[in-house]
């Protein structure tokens, strides 16, 4: 049927629309204040039967991937699946607020791509805490001062993040989640700053790898500096004359700095993975991957071994990376990510073999897989 409206009658009915969401947003915040009396209220019926171990749990990533998904499959249009999600995450953000703001450490300072891939995946409502190094985002997390941290793991061009992965040898803490950030790199400078001024330009060493071809065509006989971050980089490029960045939008933001350069990552689909840390293990949602690191006797065919009842099973691995052993000299550990749950069946009888035939295996944890 034609729409024969004009501008006012559409105009009236937008307003009228408007009011409904406005209406629905609020009663779905009043649930989730319910939700939370209930929890609390579990929480003190354990206490006064003496089991003072209980904490409330306000925050569930399997429920909320669930909720991602539905609204991601029923979608009809126009507005696409990944837009209509990302609205939700931010209602669902502002409603788990008023249950509990959630804190949550990230590889800072302000401005860096990992507050961005914090931000994407808890919403503007948490309560970003930068920390100066993954290690420190470990601790906070480890000691209960954040609620969850944020760490990159894993870039598309430039492979895994090593030190990452090294934490998680000695960390008691799980993988609760990923994220996946496409990454836009410009080179910036304080406003005002020429070209012919540049002495430096700086960045996190796997935001230079990234671009190096570029700055190698334009800026060969400028020197590069790693720094803890990009937006360490930005801060440095706000504060300090000769110095530009390579950073991203949120440093742009930040630092109130120029683009001399846009977009000069050397592939166009430039992305990084981010992964959710955090004490409790998570349950499953339907659509799950599991992160393992794994030591194997040093013999032929031990890397086979390994594979051999994933393949049985028919369960996809997504990645497998090798880091040297801690203990043992020319050894090596494996970290290997697949499809499933831990609680499933047949995922659960491959970590029986496994712990079988390796010296060391441990579970980093199941999560939700990225949706957005």
């Amino acid at each position: 049927m034609a729409d024969n409206r004009d501008l006012e009658q559409v105009r009236a009915d937008i307003d009228a629309i408007d009011l409904d969401i406005q209406a629905l947003i609020n009663k779905r915040a009043q649930c989730a204040q319910r939700v939370a009396d209930i929890k609390l209220a579990e929480v003190a019926a354990a206490h006064a039967r003496g089991d003072t171990g209980v904490e409330p749990v306000f925050y569930r990533p399997e429920r909320e991937a669930q909720v991602l998904q539905r609204i991601i499959s029923r979608n009809a249009g126009p507005l696409a699946g990944a837009n209509m999600a990302h609205i939700f995450r931010e209602i669902m953000s502002a409603c788990l607020a008023l249950e509990k703001p959630l804190q949550v450490a990230y590889l800072g300072p302000e401005g860096t791509f990992t507050q961005g891939a914090a931000i994407k995946h808890f919403g503007h409502a948490a309560i970003c805490v930068p920390q100066a190094t993954i290690d420190s985002v470990f601790a906070q997390v480890e000691s209960g001062a954040c609620h969850y941290g944020v760490v990159p793991v894993e870039n598309s061009t430039e492979g895994m993040v090593s030190h990452t992965l090294d934490t998680f040898m000695a960390s008691s803490l799980k993988i609760s989640g990923e994220v996946e950030l496409r990454i836009g790199l410009h080179l910036l400078a304080a406003p005002g700053t020429s070209e012919g001024s540049i002495t430096r330009i700086c960045a996190h060493q796997q935001a230079l790898a990234q671009c190096r071809t570029w700055l190698d065509k334009h800026w060969p006989a400028i020197p590069r500096e790693a720094v803890s971050s990009n937006g360490e980089a930005a801060r440095m490029a706000a504060q300090i004359p000769g110095v530009a960045a390579v950073a991203g939008d949120m440093a742009v933001e930040r630092y109130a700095l120029e683009k001399l350069a846009s977009h000069i990552e050397d592939y166009a689909d430039n992305t990084t993975r981010f992964l959710i840390i955090g004490r409790e293990e998570v349950l499953p949602s339907g659509r799950d991957k599991t992160s393992i690191v794994v030591a194997s006797r040093n013999k032929p065919g031990a890397l086979f071994s390994l594979l051999e009842p994933f393949m049985r099973a028919n369960v996809s691995l997504t990645r497998i990376d090798t880091r040297p052993s801690r203990t043992e000299k020319w050894a090596y550990v494996f970290f290997i990510e697949f499809e499933g749950h831990l609680r499933d069946e047949k995922i659960a009888k491959i970590m029986v073999e496994l712990e079988e035939q390796s010296i060391m295996l441990k579970a980093l944890g199941s999560y939700p897989q990225a949706l957005l």
